[in-house]
C-alpha cells in the first residue's frame, strides 16, 4: 500500500509543489518524494488536502464516480435563511452545470478556528455566517458560485474533510502521514 499524507494547506499556498507568481507551492511545507496532490484547493481557499504516491488511490480520490463526500466550511457575507439553504441542497444551477444536491446547515463558527492571514475583510454594517456544506463533487470554485448564486458571497472557505480523513489536530501548514484505508474506509468505498 502506498503512503498517505494529510496536508492543511493555508490560505495563499498553491495545490502545487513549485512556488508560483509569489505564491509558495507545496514543497515549501512538505519534502516527501514521489507523493502528488490528489484534488486541488484553490490558492485563496484553505483546508485538508491528501497527498499520495499510490495511483489508483488518487484516482479513487478524485473521480467523482465515487461521490467521496467532502466537507466544507463557509464564511459568507449575511445570513443565510432557510430558503438559501434549501436551494443549495436541492443544487443549484451556475450556468454551464447544476451541482448536485448538497448537504446544507447553518453552524457557529467553529471552536479553535486559527486566524486566516490575512484576516477576511470586516465591515461593521454587514454580518456573516458559517454554513457546512458536503459536497460529493468538486468543480472549480464550486462552494464559492454555489453560495455566491444563492446570494451569500464566500469569505472565507475551509475544506474539513474528506471522506473519513479530517483536519482534526492539524494547524495551518501542518502535514502528517496516516495509514491507507482498509477496504472502502476512508476512500468513500
Amino acid at each position: 500500500m502506498g503512503r498517505i499524507i494529510l496536508f492543511n494547506k493555508p490560505y495563499g499556498v498553491l495545490s502545487q509543489f513549485t512556488s508560483e507568481a509569489g505564491h509558495p507551492g507545496l514543497g515549501e511545507f512538505i519534502s516527501v518524494a514521489g507523493v502528488y496532490a490528489a484534488g486541488r484547493l484553490d490558492a485563496d481557499s484553505e483546508g485538508l488536502m491528501i497527498l499520495t504516491d499510490d495511483g489508483r488511490l488518487q484516482h479513487r480520490l478524485t473521480d467523482p464516480r465515487h461521490k467521496l463526500p467532502k466537507t466544507y466550511w463557509a464564511q459568507v457575507e449575511g445570513e443565510p435563511d432557510e430558503a438559501a439553504l434549501e436551494r443549495l441542497r436541492r443544487g443549484v444551477d451556475l450556468g454551464d452545470f447544476v451541482t448536485r444536491p448538497a448537504r446544507a446547515r447553518r453552524m457557529d463558527e467553529p471552536a479553535g478556528l486559527w486566524p486566516r492571514d490575512p484576516p477576511v475583510r470586516f465591515r461593521r454594517n454587514v454580518p456573516t455566517a458559517w454554513l457546512e456544506l458536503v459536497l460529493t463533487e468538486g468543480k472549480n470554485r464550486q462552494v464559492r458560485r454555489m453560495t455566491a448564486k444563492v446570494g451569500f458571497p464566500t469569505l472565507r472557505l475551509i475544506r474539513w474533510r474528506i471522506g473519513d480523513w479530517s483536519l482534526e489536530g492539524l494547524r495551518p501548514g501542518a502535514w502528517r502521514e496516516v495509514a491507507p484505508p482498509s477496504s472502502g474506509s476512508g476512500s468513500g468505498g
